[in-house]
């Protein structure tokens, strides 16, 4: 995928997800099937008919999820037969540019870091101002190429 498109996506990206409150959806202590099933006055038993399986297994599927264990096949058939539709989002905890950017940044510091220190050392230091452009540039160059060696190390 090129720069340009990348860029397009994450701000696209973004705009999606920032109307999402994470917290909102955090999933509640005892996993949202049991929540939904209980505010319906469902019982395990009924749930468990609905599903087509033994009311042990619907148990099972509740603890499962409050684990944070439960495959999201398992959860998408539980939410069909509570009558809901599963919604299924990785949200970032700040913008993807902004994670792009860090990225970029922390691996422009550790690339220029070797230079800086063996020109200190042969009293060859740079202008600060120098050394921020060359950062810039860098982290620009970094952004530019995001998908390709920016993630290789960690």
């Amino acid at each position: 995928m090129r720069s340009v498109d990348r860029e397009t996506a994450r701000r696209q990206l973004d705009k999606r997800l920032s109307l999402l409150n994470a917290d909102a959806f955090a999933r509640p202590p005892r996993g949202w099937v049991k929540a939904i099933r209980e505010a319906l006055g469902m019982t395990t038993a009924q749930l468990a008919k609905r599903l087509g399986v033994s009311q042990p297994r619907v148990v099972g599927i509740e603890q499962a999820e409050a684990k944070g264990a439960i495959t999201l096949d398992s959860l998408e058939r539980a939410a069909h037969a509570l009558d809901c539709r599963l919604v299924y989002a990785l949200v970032p905890r700040k913008p993807l540019d902004a994670l792009v950017e860090e990225r970029a940044t922390r691996l422009a510091e550790k690339r220029l870091g070797p230079t800086r220190h063996s020109m200190a050392l042969e009293a060859q230091a740079m202008d600060t101002r120098d050394e921020d452009e060359q950062r810039k540039r860098l982290i620009w160059k970094l952004i530019e190429q995001a998908g390709s060696e920016l993630w290789d190390d960690a």
